[in-house]
């Protein structure tokens, strides 16, 4: 990793990688939308190598992945799946239904209902993430969502990796389709003949994938627009170099295009993570796509103080921040923009990534600055309700301020439905 000036870094360190070229996501989208079932196995053959002519996955195919899969990993994904489902209850408790009277007579509320049908991508080309199973279904199940499916392409024998089946079956969901990329969201987004179509689109995916759901949003609600993985380490002298490789090497492996970056104030420290970067990496099964990483978008920022780090990273707000070092705690606060906070030495990024039970679905690309994490709030609904009484002082309060507003708009006719409602 190169190690640089923090006054060195071009603009370019804060803006989000650039798009591909969005025309063959259209085509893809409009042929899918146009032609079902036709267009999602010519396309799935055009770019997974594989003829899937029937895209939903047997039943007796989950079962048998179910029954095979290992103890120690089912042990693994019931303890993941069961505090991906205590935070998300959690965070459901913040959203509410209520009424309260806001002038005498006049109530306003709020009612939070579940979307009907959510559909989770799930990616499965380098790696079977079937981490992201766990966070997309979970949370949706504890919205309330009624209707649960999973898309994620196949492999190039036509199935779907035993242990994604086997963690669909485990949370009792068994509509899986073969079918990834593009055509998979425009099938959630639209539905074919075979894919229904789904008011809630959520879960992680390759650039591409982004790229599909900003074309299809509108149609369908979608969780974000993701692009590579991120990981921003802020530590001085005190933290353990060992652990702050070992954390930018976990980010690194995700795929070539992702983003490592160290922030210290120490250029000791940057040394040695550089000197455990070397060590560890020549260890690690993932080398080639960690060393690519590295290199083509790894840094190490030394900044005068540790303090500087903070605009920094609000201003990168990254997918992943981490602190690490005595003073973790105490800046922790100062933070504002990133999809999850990890403080202190113990609370490792890949601890969210699986098993801690906060969501490893997250803005990237600095769209933390505005766009949160998945939650149980990408399956829910925020619906407003107006009850007033008839002759109440309060009606008559905001029944004049409407018509007075409507008539200094022009709108005659807005004006006169609210003077009909006064005395």
């Amino acid at each position: 990793m190169r190690i640089v000036q923090a006054d060195t870094l071009v603009p370019e360190f804060f803006r989000a990688a650039p798009r591909p070229d969005s025309r063959l996501v259209q085509e893809i989208v409009a042929d899918v939308r146009r032609t079902g079932d036709r267009a999602l196995r010519a396309w799935t053959f055009r770019y997974d190598g594989v003829d899937v002519p029937r895209p939903r996955v047997p039943e007796e195919d989950i079962r048998a992945a179910a029954a095979g899969l290992d103890a120690d990993l089912a042990g693994a994904m019931k303890t993941a799946a069961a505090n991906i489902r205590s935070f998300a209850e959690l965070q459901l408790r913040g959203c509410r239904d209520f009424e309260a009277e806001v002038n005498e007579g006049v109530f306003c509320g709020q009612r939070v209902v579940p979307v009907d049908r959510a559909g989770i991508y799930v990616p499965g080309g380098r790696y079977p993430l079937f981490s992201s199973l766990l966070m997309g279904v979970v949370p949706a199940q504890v919205a309330g969502v009624g209707e649960i499916y999973v898309c994620t392409p196949p492999s190039r024998q036509g199935g779907v990796h035993p242990v994604i089946l086997a963690a669909a079956h485990m949370l009792g969901i068994d509509a899986i389709f073969r079918v990834g990329g593009v055509q998979a969201v425009a099938a959630m987004a639209y539905g074919t003949e075979t894919v229904p179509r789904a008011d809630a689109i959520a879960g992680p995916g390759n650039r591409f994938v982004s790229l599909a759901k900003r074309e299809v949003y509108g149609d369908a609600g979608i969780d974000m627009t993701a692009g590579p993985s991120e990981i921003l380490i802020v530590a001085d002298e005190t933290a353990d170099p060992g652990i702050v490789a070992a954390d930018l090497l976990a980010q690194a492996e995700h795929d070539d295009d992702a983003v490592p970056v160290l922030v210290t104030d120490s250029p000791d420290f940057a040394l040695a993570v550089r000197k455990e970067l070397e060590a560890q990496i020549a260890e690690l099964e993932t080398r080639p796509t960690a060393g690519k990483s590295l290199e083509a978008n790894g840094l190490i920022v030394l900044v005068g103080a540790l303090e500087e780090a903070v605009p920094m990273a609000d201003r990168k707000a990254p997918e992943h921040l981490e602190l690490q070092g005595k003073r973790a705690e105490s800046l922790a606060p100062r933070f504002r923009h990133f999809g999850s906070l990890f403080i202190g030495r113990s609370a490792a990024e890949v601890l969210g990534d699986y098993a801690s039970g906060i969501n490893h679905t997250l803005p990237t690309g600095s769209s933390a600055r505005f766009f949160s994490g998945l939650s149980v709030r990408n399956f829910l609904k925020f619906q407003t309700t107006l009850r007033v009484e008839t002759r109440s002082p309060g009606l008559e309060k905001i029944a004049r301020a409407a018509r007075i507003m409507a008539e200094a708009e022009g709108l005659a006719g807005h004006a006169a439905a609210a003077r009909r409602r006064i005395r």
